[in-house]
């Protein structure tokens, strides 16, 4: 096996949160080996703050979230979203991940765009494109926080309740708005808006993200090679759990059962989901 091989292999093993740290990485050592030559093409990929600026590029909402300058930028924000990863992979699928990675970035981006606009005179002396994936890890981990707000953390020596930890990051960002950063404090705060909100709505059994990954969905079909094949018809058993019996399901690991659920309500909805399925999902939760 080769060594490229080898990486692919690495690859297709990571989860998809670290794959996106992954796709970071190699982004921005792409951007200190080739920043010498295409230095001003970046620009391209950056959210200017100007809004008729940001629609000549609108891929830029969401390639500034890949985009880093800086080692220790990029270090702070991987760190964080290997550390989200580990407690959002327990409990959630991969594409709600995606989601809250793309929403996040695209609601920071927006609620960026709005403030320097609306605001022009107080962010005169701060405005700069808006780079790095800060709004949409803050999504993730804000997401966390507002679902599951009595979880606790190790904090040094200490368990700390993990909302403590988010009220305390967007109380910063607030105090940011003032500093030299303002950009990427809109953008945290936009991130975490989103964060909170999609996890009050699929506590609620709204999954709002459905739309955005049904786009997804639709944008990995075309580069899919289309399939023929003879049509058939498929008969559902209602008495399935994810497309498994009743004995099947119970034999699995309970990270394996809420990955089963939590599937089922990205197909179905939450109200497609037994009374006993709803009640271990609650206390997996808890």
């Amino acid at each position: 096996m080769s060594q490229i091989e080898r990486l692919k292999y690495k690859f297709k093993n990571l989860n998809v949160l670290e794959k996106i740290i992954a796709i970071n990485v190699i982004i921005f050592l792409l951007v200190v080996i080739l920043k010498p030559f295409i230095g001003g093409a970046l620009g391209y990929f950056e959210l200017p703050p100007n809004f008729s600026d940001a629609l000549m590029q609108p891929w830029s909402i969401i390639s500034y979230a890949f985009l880093h300058y800086g080692a220790l930028h990029l270090a702070f924000n991987m760190i964080w979203l290997y550390f989200c990863g580990k407690l959002f992979l327990n409990l959630f699928n991969t594409k709600m991940a995606i989601n809250l990675y793309f929403l996040g970035s695209i609601f920071g981006g927006l609620n960026f765009l709005l403030f320097y606009n609306l605001f022009p005179v107080y962010f005169a002396d701060k405005y700069f494109p808006l780079i790095g994936a800060s709004a949409a890890v803050r999504a993730i981990f804000i997401f966390i926080c507002a679902y599951m707000p009595n979880n606790e953390v190790r904090l040094i020596t200490w368990n700390i309740k993990i909302w403590y930890i988010g009220a305390a990051l967007v109380a910063l960002d607030v105090i940011g708005l003032s500093g030299v950063n303002a950009g990427g404090s809109l953008a945290h705060l936009g991130g975490a808006l989103l964060g909170y909100i999609y996890a009050k709505q699929l506590v609620k059994g709204n999954d709002i993200g459905k739309g955005f990954e049904r786009l997804l969905d639709t944008i990995n079909n075309w580069f899919k090679a289309s399939k023929k094949g003879n049509l058939k018809t498929v008969y559902k058993d209602k008495s399935k759990v994810g497309g498994y019996t009743k004995g099947e399901f119970s034999e699995f690991n309970n990270q394996k059962k809420i990955d089963i659920i939590l599937d089922k309500i990205s197909k179905s909805g939450y109200e497609s989901l037994t009374a006993k399925e709803k009640e271990f999902l609650f206390k997996a939760g808890k």
